[in-house]
């Protein structure tokens, strides 16, 4: 199934207005689709299934605090096409992106149940998290939802959180665990590793002709990892490639600009442009300055043999491939 995806309401009254079929729906910002997302997503599929209603998930762009106060915005985890990207990913028929802009942040909680939810998705069922809130300054809530749905004849469920080792599984804790270096704990939330993706960017030359031949990653996505060397995959075209990437400055040389630089196992090729994603499994150590080129080389020698020997381990306990988050998650 491929995910149909409409940019406003009226994108969508235009393709659904004359189809009477209800729709189940969520609505959130979905930013990481993490594993509490996974959750409520596959519910919303199964109840979509069993009632014959159009399985949708509602989202923004940009992110409400962007509009509201832009100052608190967060450093997102995705772009929203890699969100939408994410969702594809389950069955999900369709998804509706609202633009998030001062006239949408004015409708009371009110109207925006009566424009968005009943009158352009006639929604049947509606799907949520406990904290979830709507309308005008987030004046609803669960509990006010409930009475819209008594009066507009729609149904809501209350999903409860996901727990992962005694914390619950949010957007936020993902973004405090990338920014510390704790990709591991990131892995575990999102049931797959943080990943930056993007475009290979030509570098100087300097890695392949004095230390060791690399993949320079430019993506667009706002949130990097702690800076540091850490275990990684590289896809690049179809194929992967376990690695070993530096997040840093390259002190070693004066750097002066953030970089994502990639050594990549077995791989002997040079490509100065096409598709890359990093995919961060370990953290290893922390980015170092070193006197010179060679004690440096010595050092990513010493990392990639710990890289090596990470994925050797890592194999053997079935993380790698697996969804190692959504075992260890327990709903709470």
């Amino acid at each position: 199934m491929t995910l149909a995806v409409f940019r406003s309401a009226a994108e969508w009254r235009e393709r659904f207005g004359a189809d009477a079929r209800g729709s189940a729906i969520t609505i959130g910002n979905f930013d990481g689709v993490h594993l509490g997302h996974s959750e409520i997503i596959d519910r919303l599929v199964e109840r979509s299934s069993r009632a014959n209603l159009r399985s949708t998930v509602v989202t923004f762009d940009p992110h409400p605090l962007r509009v509201l106060r832009p100052n608190d915005a967060p450093a997102l985890l995705l772009t929203l096409e890699q969100r939408l990207e994410e969702i594809g990913r389950r069955p999900v028929e369709a998804a509706l992106v609202l633009r998030f802009d001062a006239a949408l942040a004015s409708l009371s909680a009110r109207e925006f149940v009566e424009d968005i939810v009943v009158h352009t998705l006639r929604t049947k069922a509606i799907l949520v998290g406990e904290n979830f809130r709507f309308g005008h300054r987030g004046a609803g809530d669960v509990s006010m939802l409930r009475e819209f749905g008594s009066e507009f004849g729609f149904a809501v469920e209350c999903i409860d959180p996901v727990v992962c080792r005694g914390e619950v599984v949010s957007s936020s804790a993902i973004r405090r665990a990338v920014a510390e270096g704790r990709v591991m704990d990131a892995l575990r939330f999102l049931g797959r590793p943080y990943s930056l993706a993007g475009e290979i960017q030509s570098g100087t030359g300097l890695g392949r002709r004095v230390v060791v031949p690399t993949l320079n990653l430019r993506t667009a996505q706002e949130l990097m990892p702690k800076m540091g060397v850490y275990a990684t995959d590289v896809r690049v075209d179809v194929r992967t490639f376990r690695a070993v990437t530096n997040v840093g400055m390259r002190p070693t040389f004066d750097g002066k600009a953030l970089t994502v630089e990639s050594h990549l196992f077995d791989f002997d090729e040079s490509m100065t442009g096409g598709a890359m994603e990093v995919r961060f499994w370990a953290r290893l150590r922390d980015e170092m300055k070193f006197s010179g080129p060679e004690a440096l080389r010595g050092q990513i020698f010493l990392d990639i043999a710990r890289g090596r020997r990470f994925f050797r381990l890592a194999d053997r306990v079935t993380i790698i491939g697996g969804s190692a988050g959504r075992r260890q998650a327990v709903r709470g």
